[in-house]
């Protein structure tokens, strides 16, 4: 990238343009579609406490946890994005700031897990996000990610690298951030799917974890920092 490209600056403005878009679709996204199995996934591994919801967008994945019963701070990158978040709901259990994943406005060890979905890809160095995640993680903290896996429509904002433009490349694979995580201090727990339209259930069942990667929208992963 030359020094001209600002990557921050770009994903800042690319989801400052979306927020509308996404504001009208996200509800729908976390209550019936793509999203919905993320919530009931996570509260699987994690019943209680404070946690942090990185690349919180709207915030209505934010709304659902607080209603899980969580106490939540949102963080997203748009200030157009957090401004709608803090319309949603007026709790002192809830709120939402603007910051930066890489470099995140959290006290060390102030947050019992973390949720990022479709938000770690969009850093220039994903490594320096989760290792912030970790940072802001109490000792055995509970960390969900939600990657795009390699299917999905989105990595469409990435294709114009193949000309030598300079462009956000959110094109990390499932399996190169769980391998970065297991070498980085983190316990994989486990990982689900949520698959392309046409995928059928009893086939998925037969195939190896790489195999059902390969087929995703995206990849859901449960680490705990060690």
């Amino acid at each position: 990238m030359s020094q001209t490209f600002n990557w921050h600056k770009e994903a800042e403005k690319q989801w400052n343009d979306r927020a509308e878009m996404w504001n009208s679709k996200s509800r729908e996204m976390w209550d019936d579609g793509s999203r919905c199995t993320i919530v009931p996934f996570l509260t699987k591994h994690v019943t209680k406490g404070k946690i942090a919801d990185l690349g919180c967008g709207d915030g209505y994945g934010s709304y659902l946890l607080y209603k899980a019963g969580f106490n939540v701070t949102g963080l997203d990158l748009s200030e157009d994005m957090v401004t709608r978040a803090n319309e949603r709901v007026n709790d002192e259990r809830i709120s939402f700031v603007q910051g930066d994943l890489t470099d995140l406005p959290f006290k060390d060890e102030s947050f019992d897990a973390a949720m990022a979905i479709n938000s770690l890809e969009w850093t220039e160095v994903p490594y320096k996000g989760l290792e912030e995640m970790k940072r802001i993680l109490k000792p055995g903290g509970r960390l969900c990610v939600g990657l795009l896996g390699p299917t999905a429509m989105p990595r469409i904002n990435s294709y114009r690298r193949v000309y030598g433009e300079e462009v956000i490349c959110n094109t990390m694979m499932p399996w190169e951030l769980q391998k970065m995580a297991e070498e980085t201090g983190w316990t994989y727990v486990e990982g689900q799917g949520v698959y392309k339209r046409g995928v059928e259930d009893h086939h998925i069942a037969q195939l190896d974890e790489e195999l059902k990667q390969a087929l995703t929208f995206m990849w859901i992963f449960i680490f705990e920092k060690k």
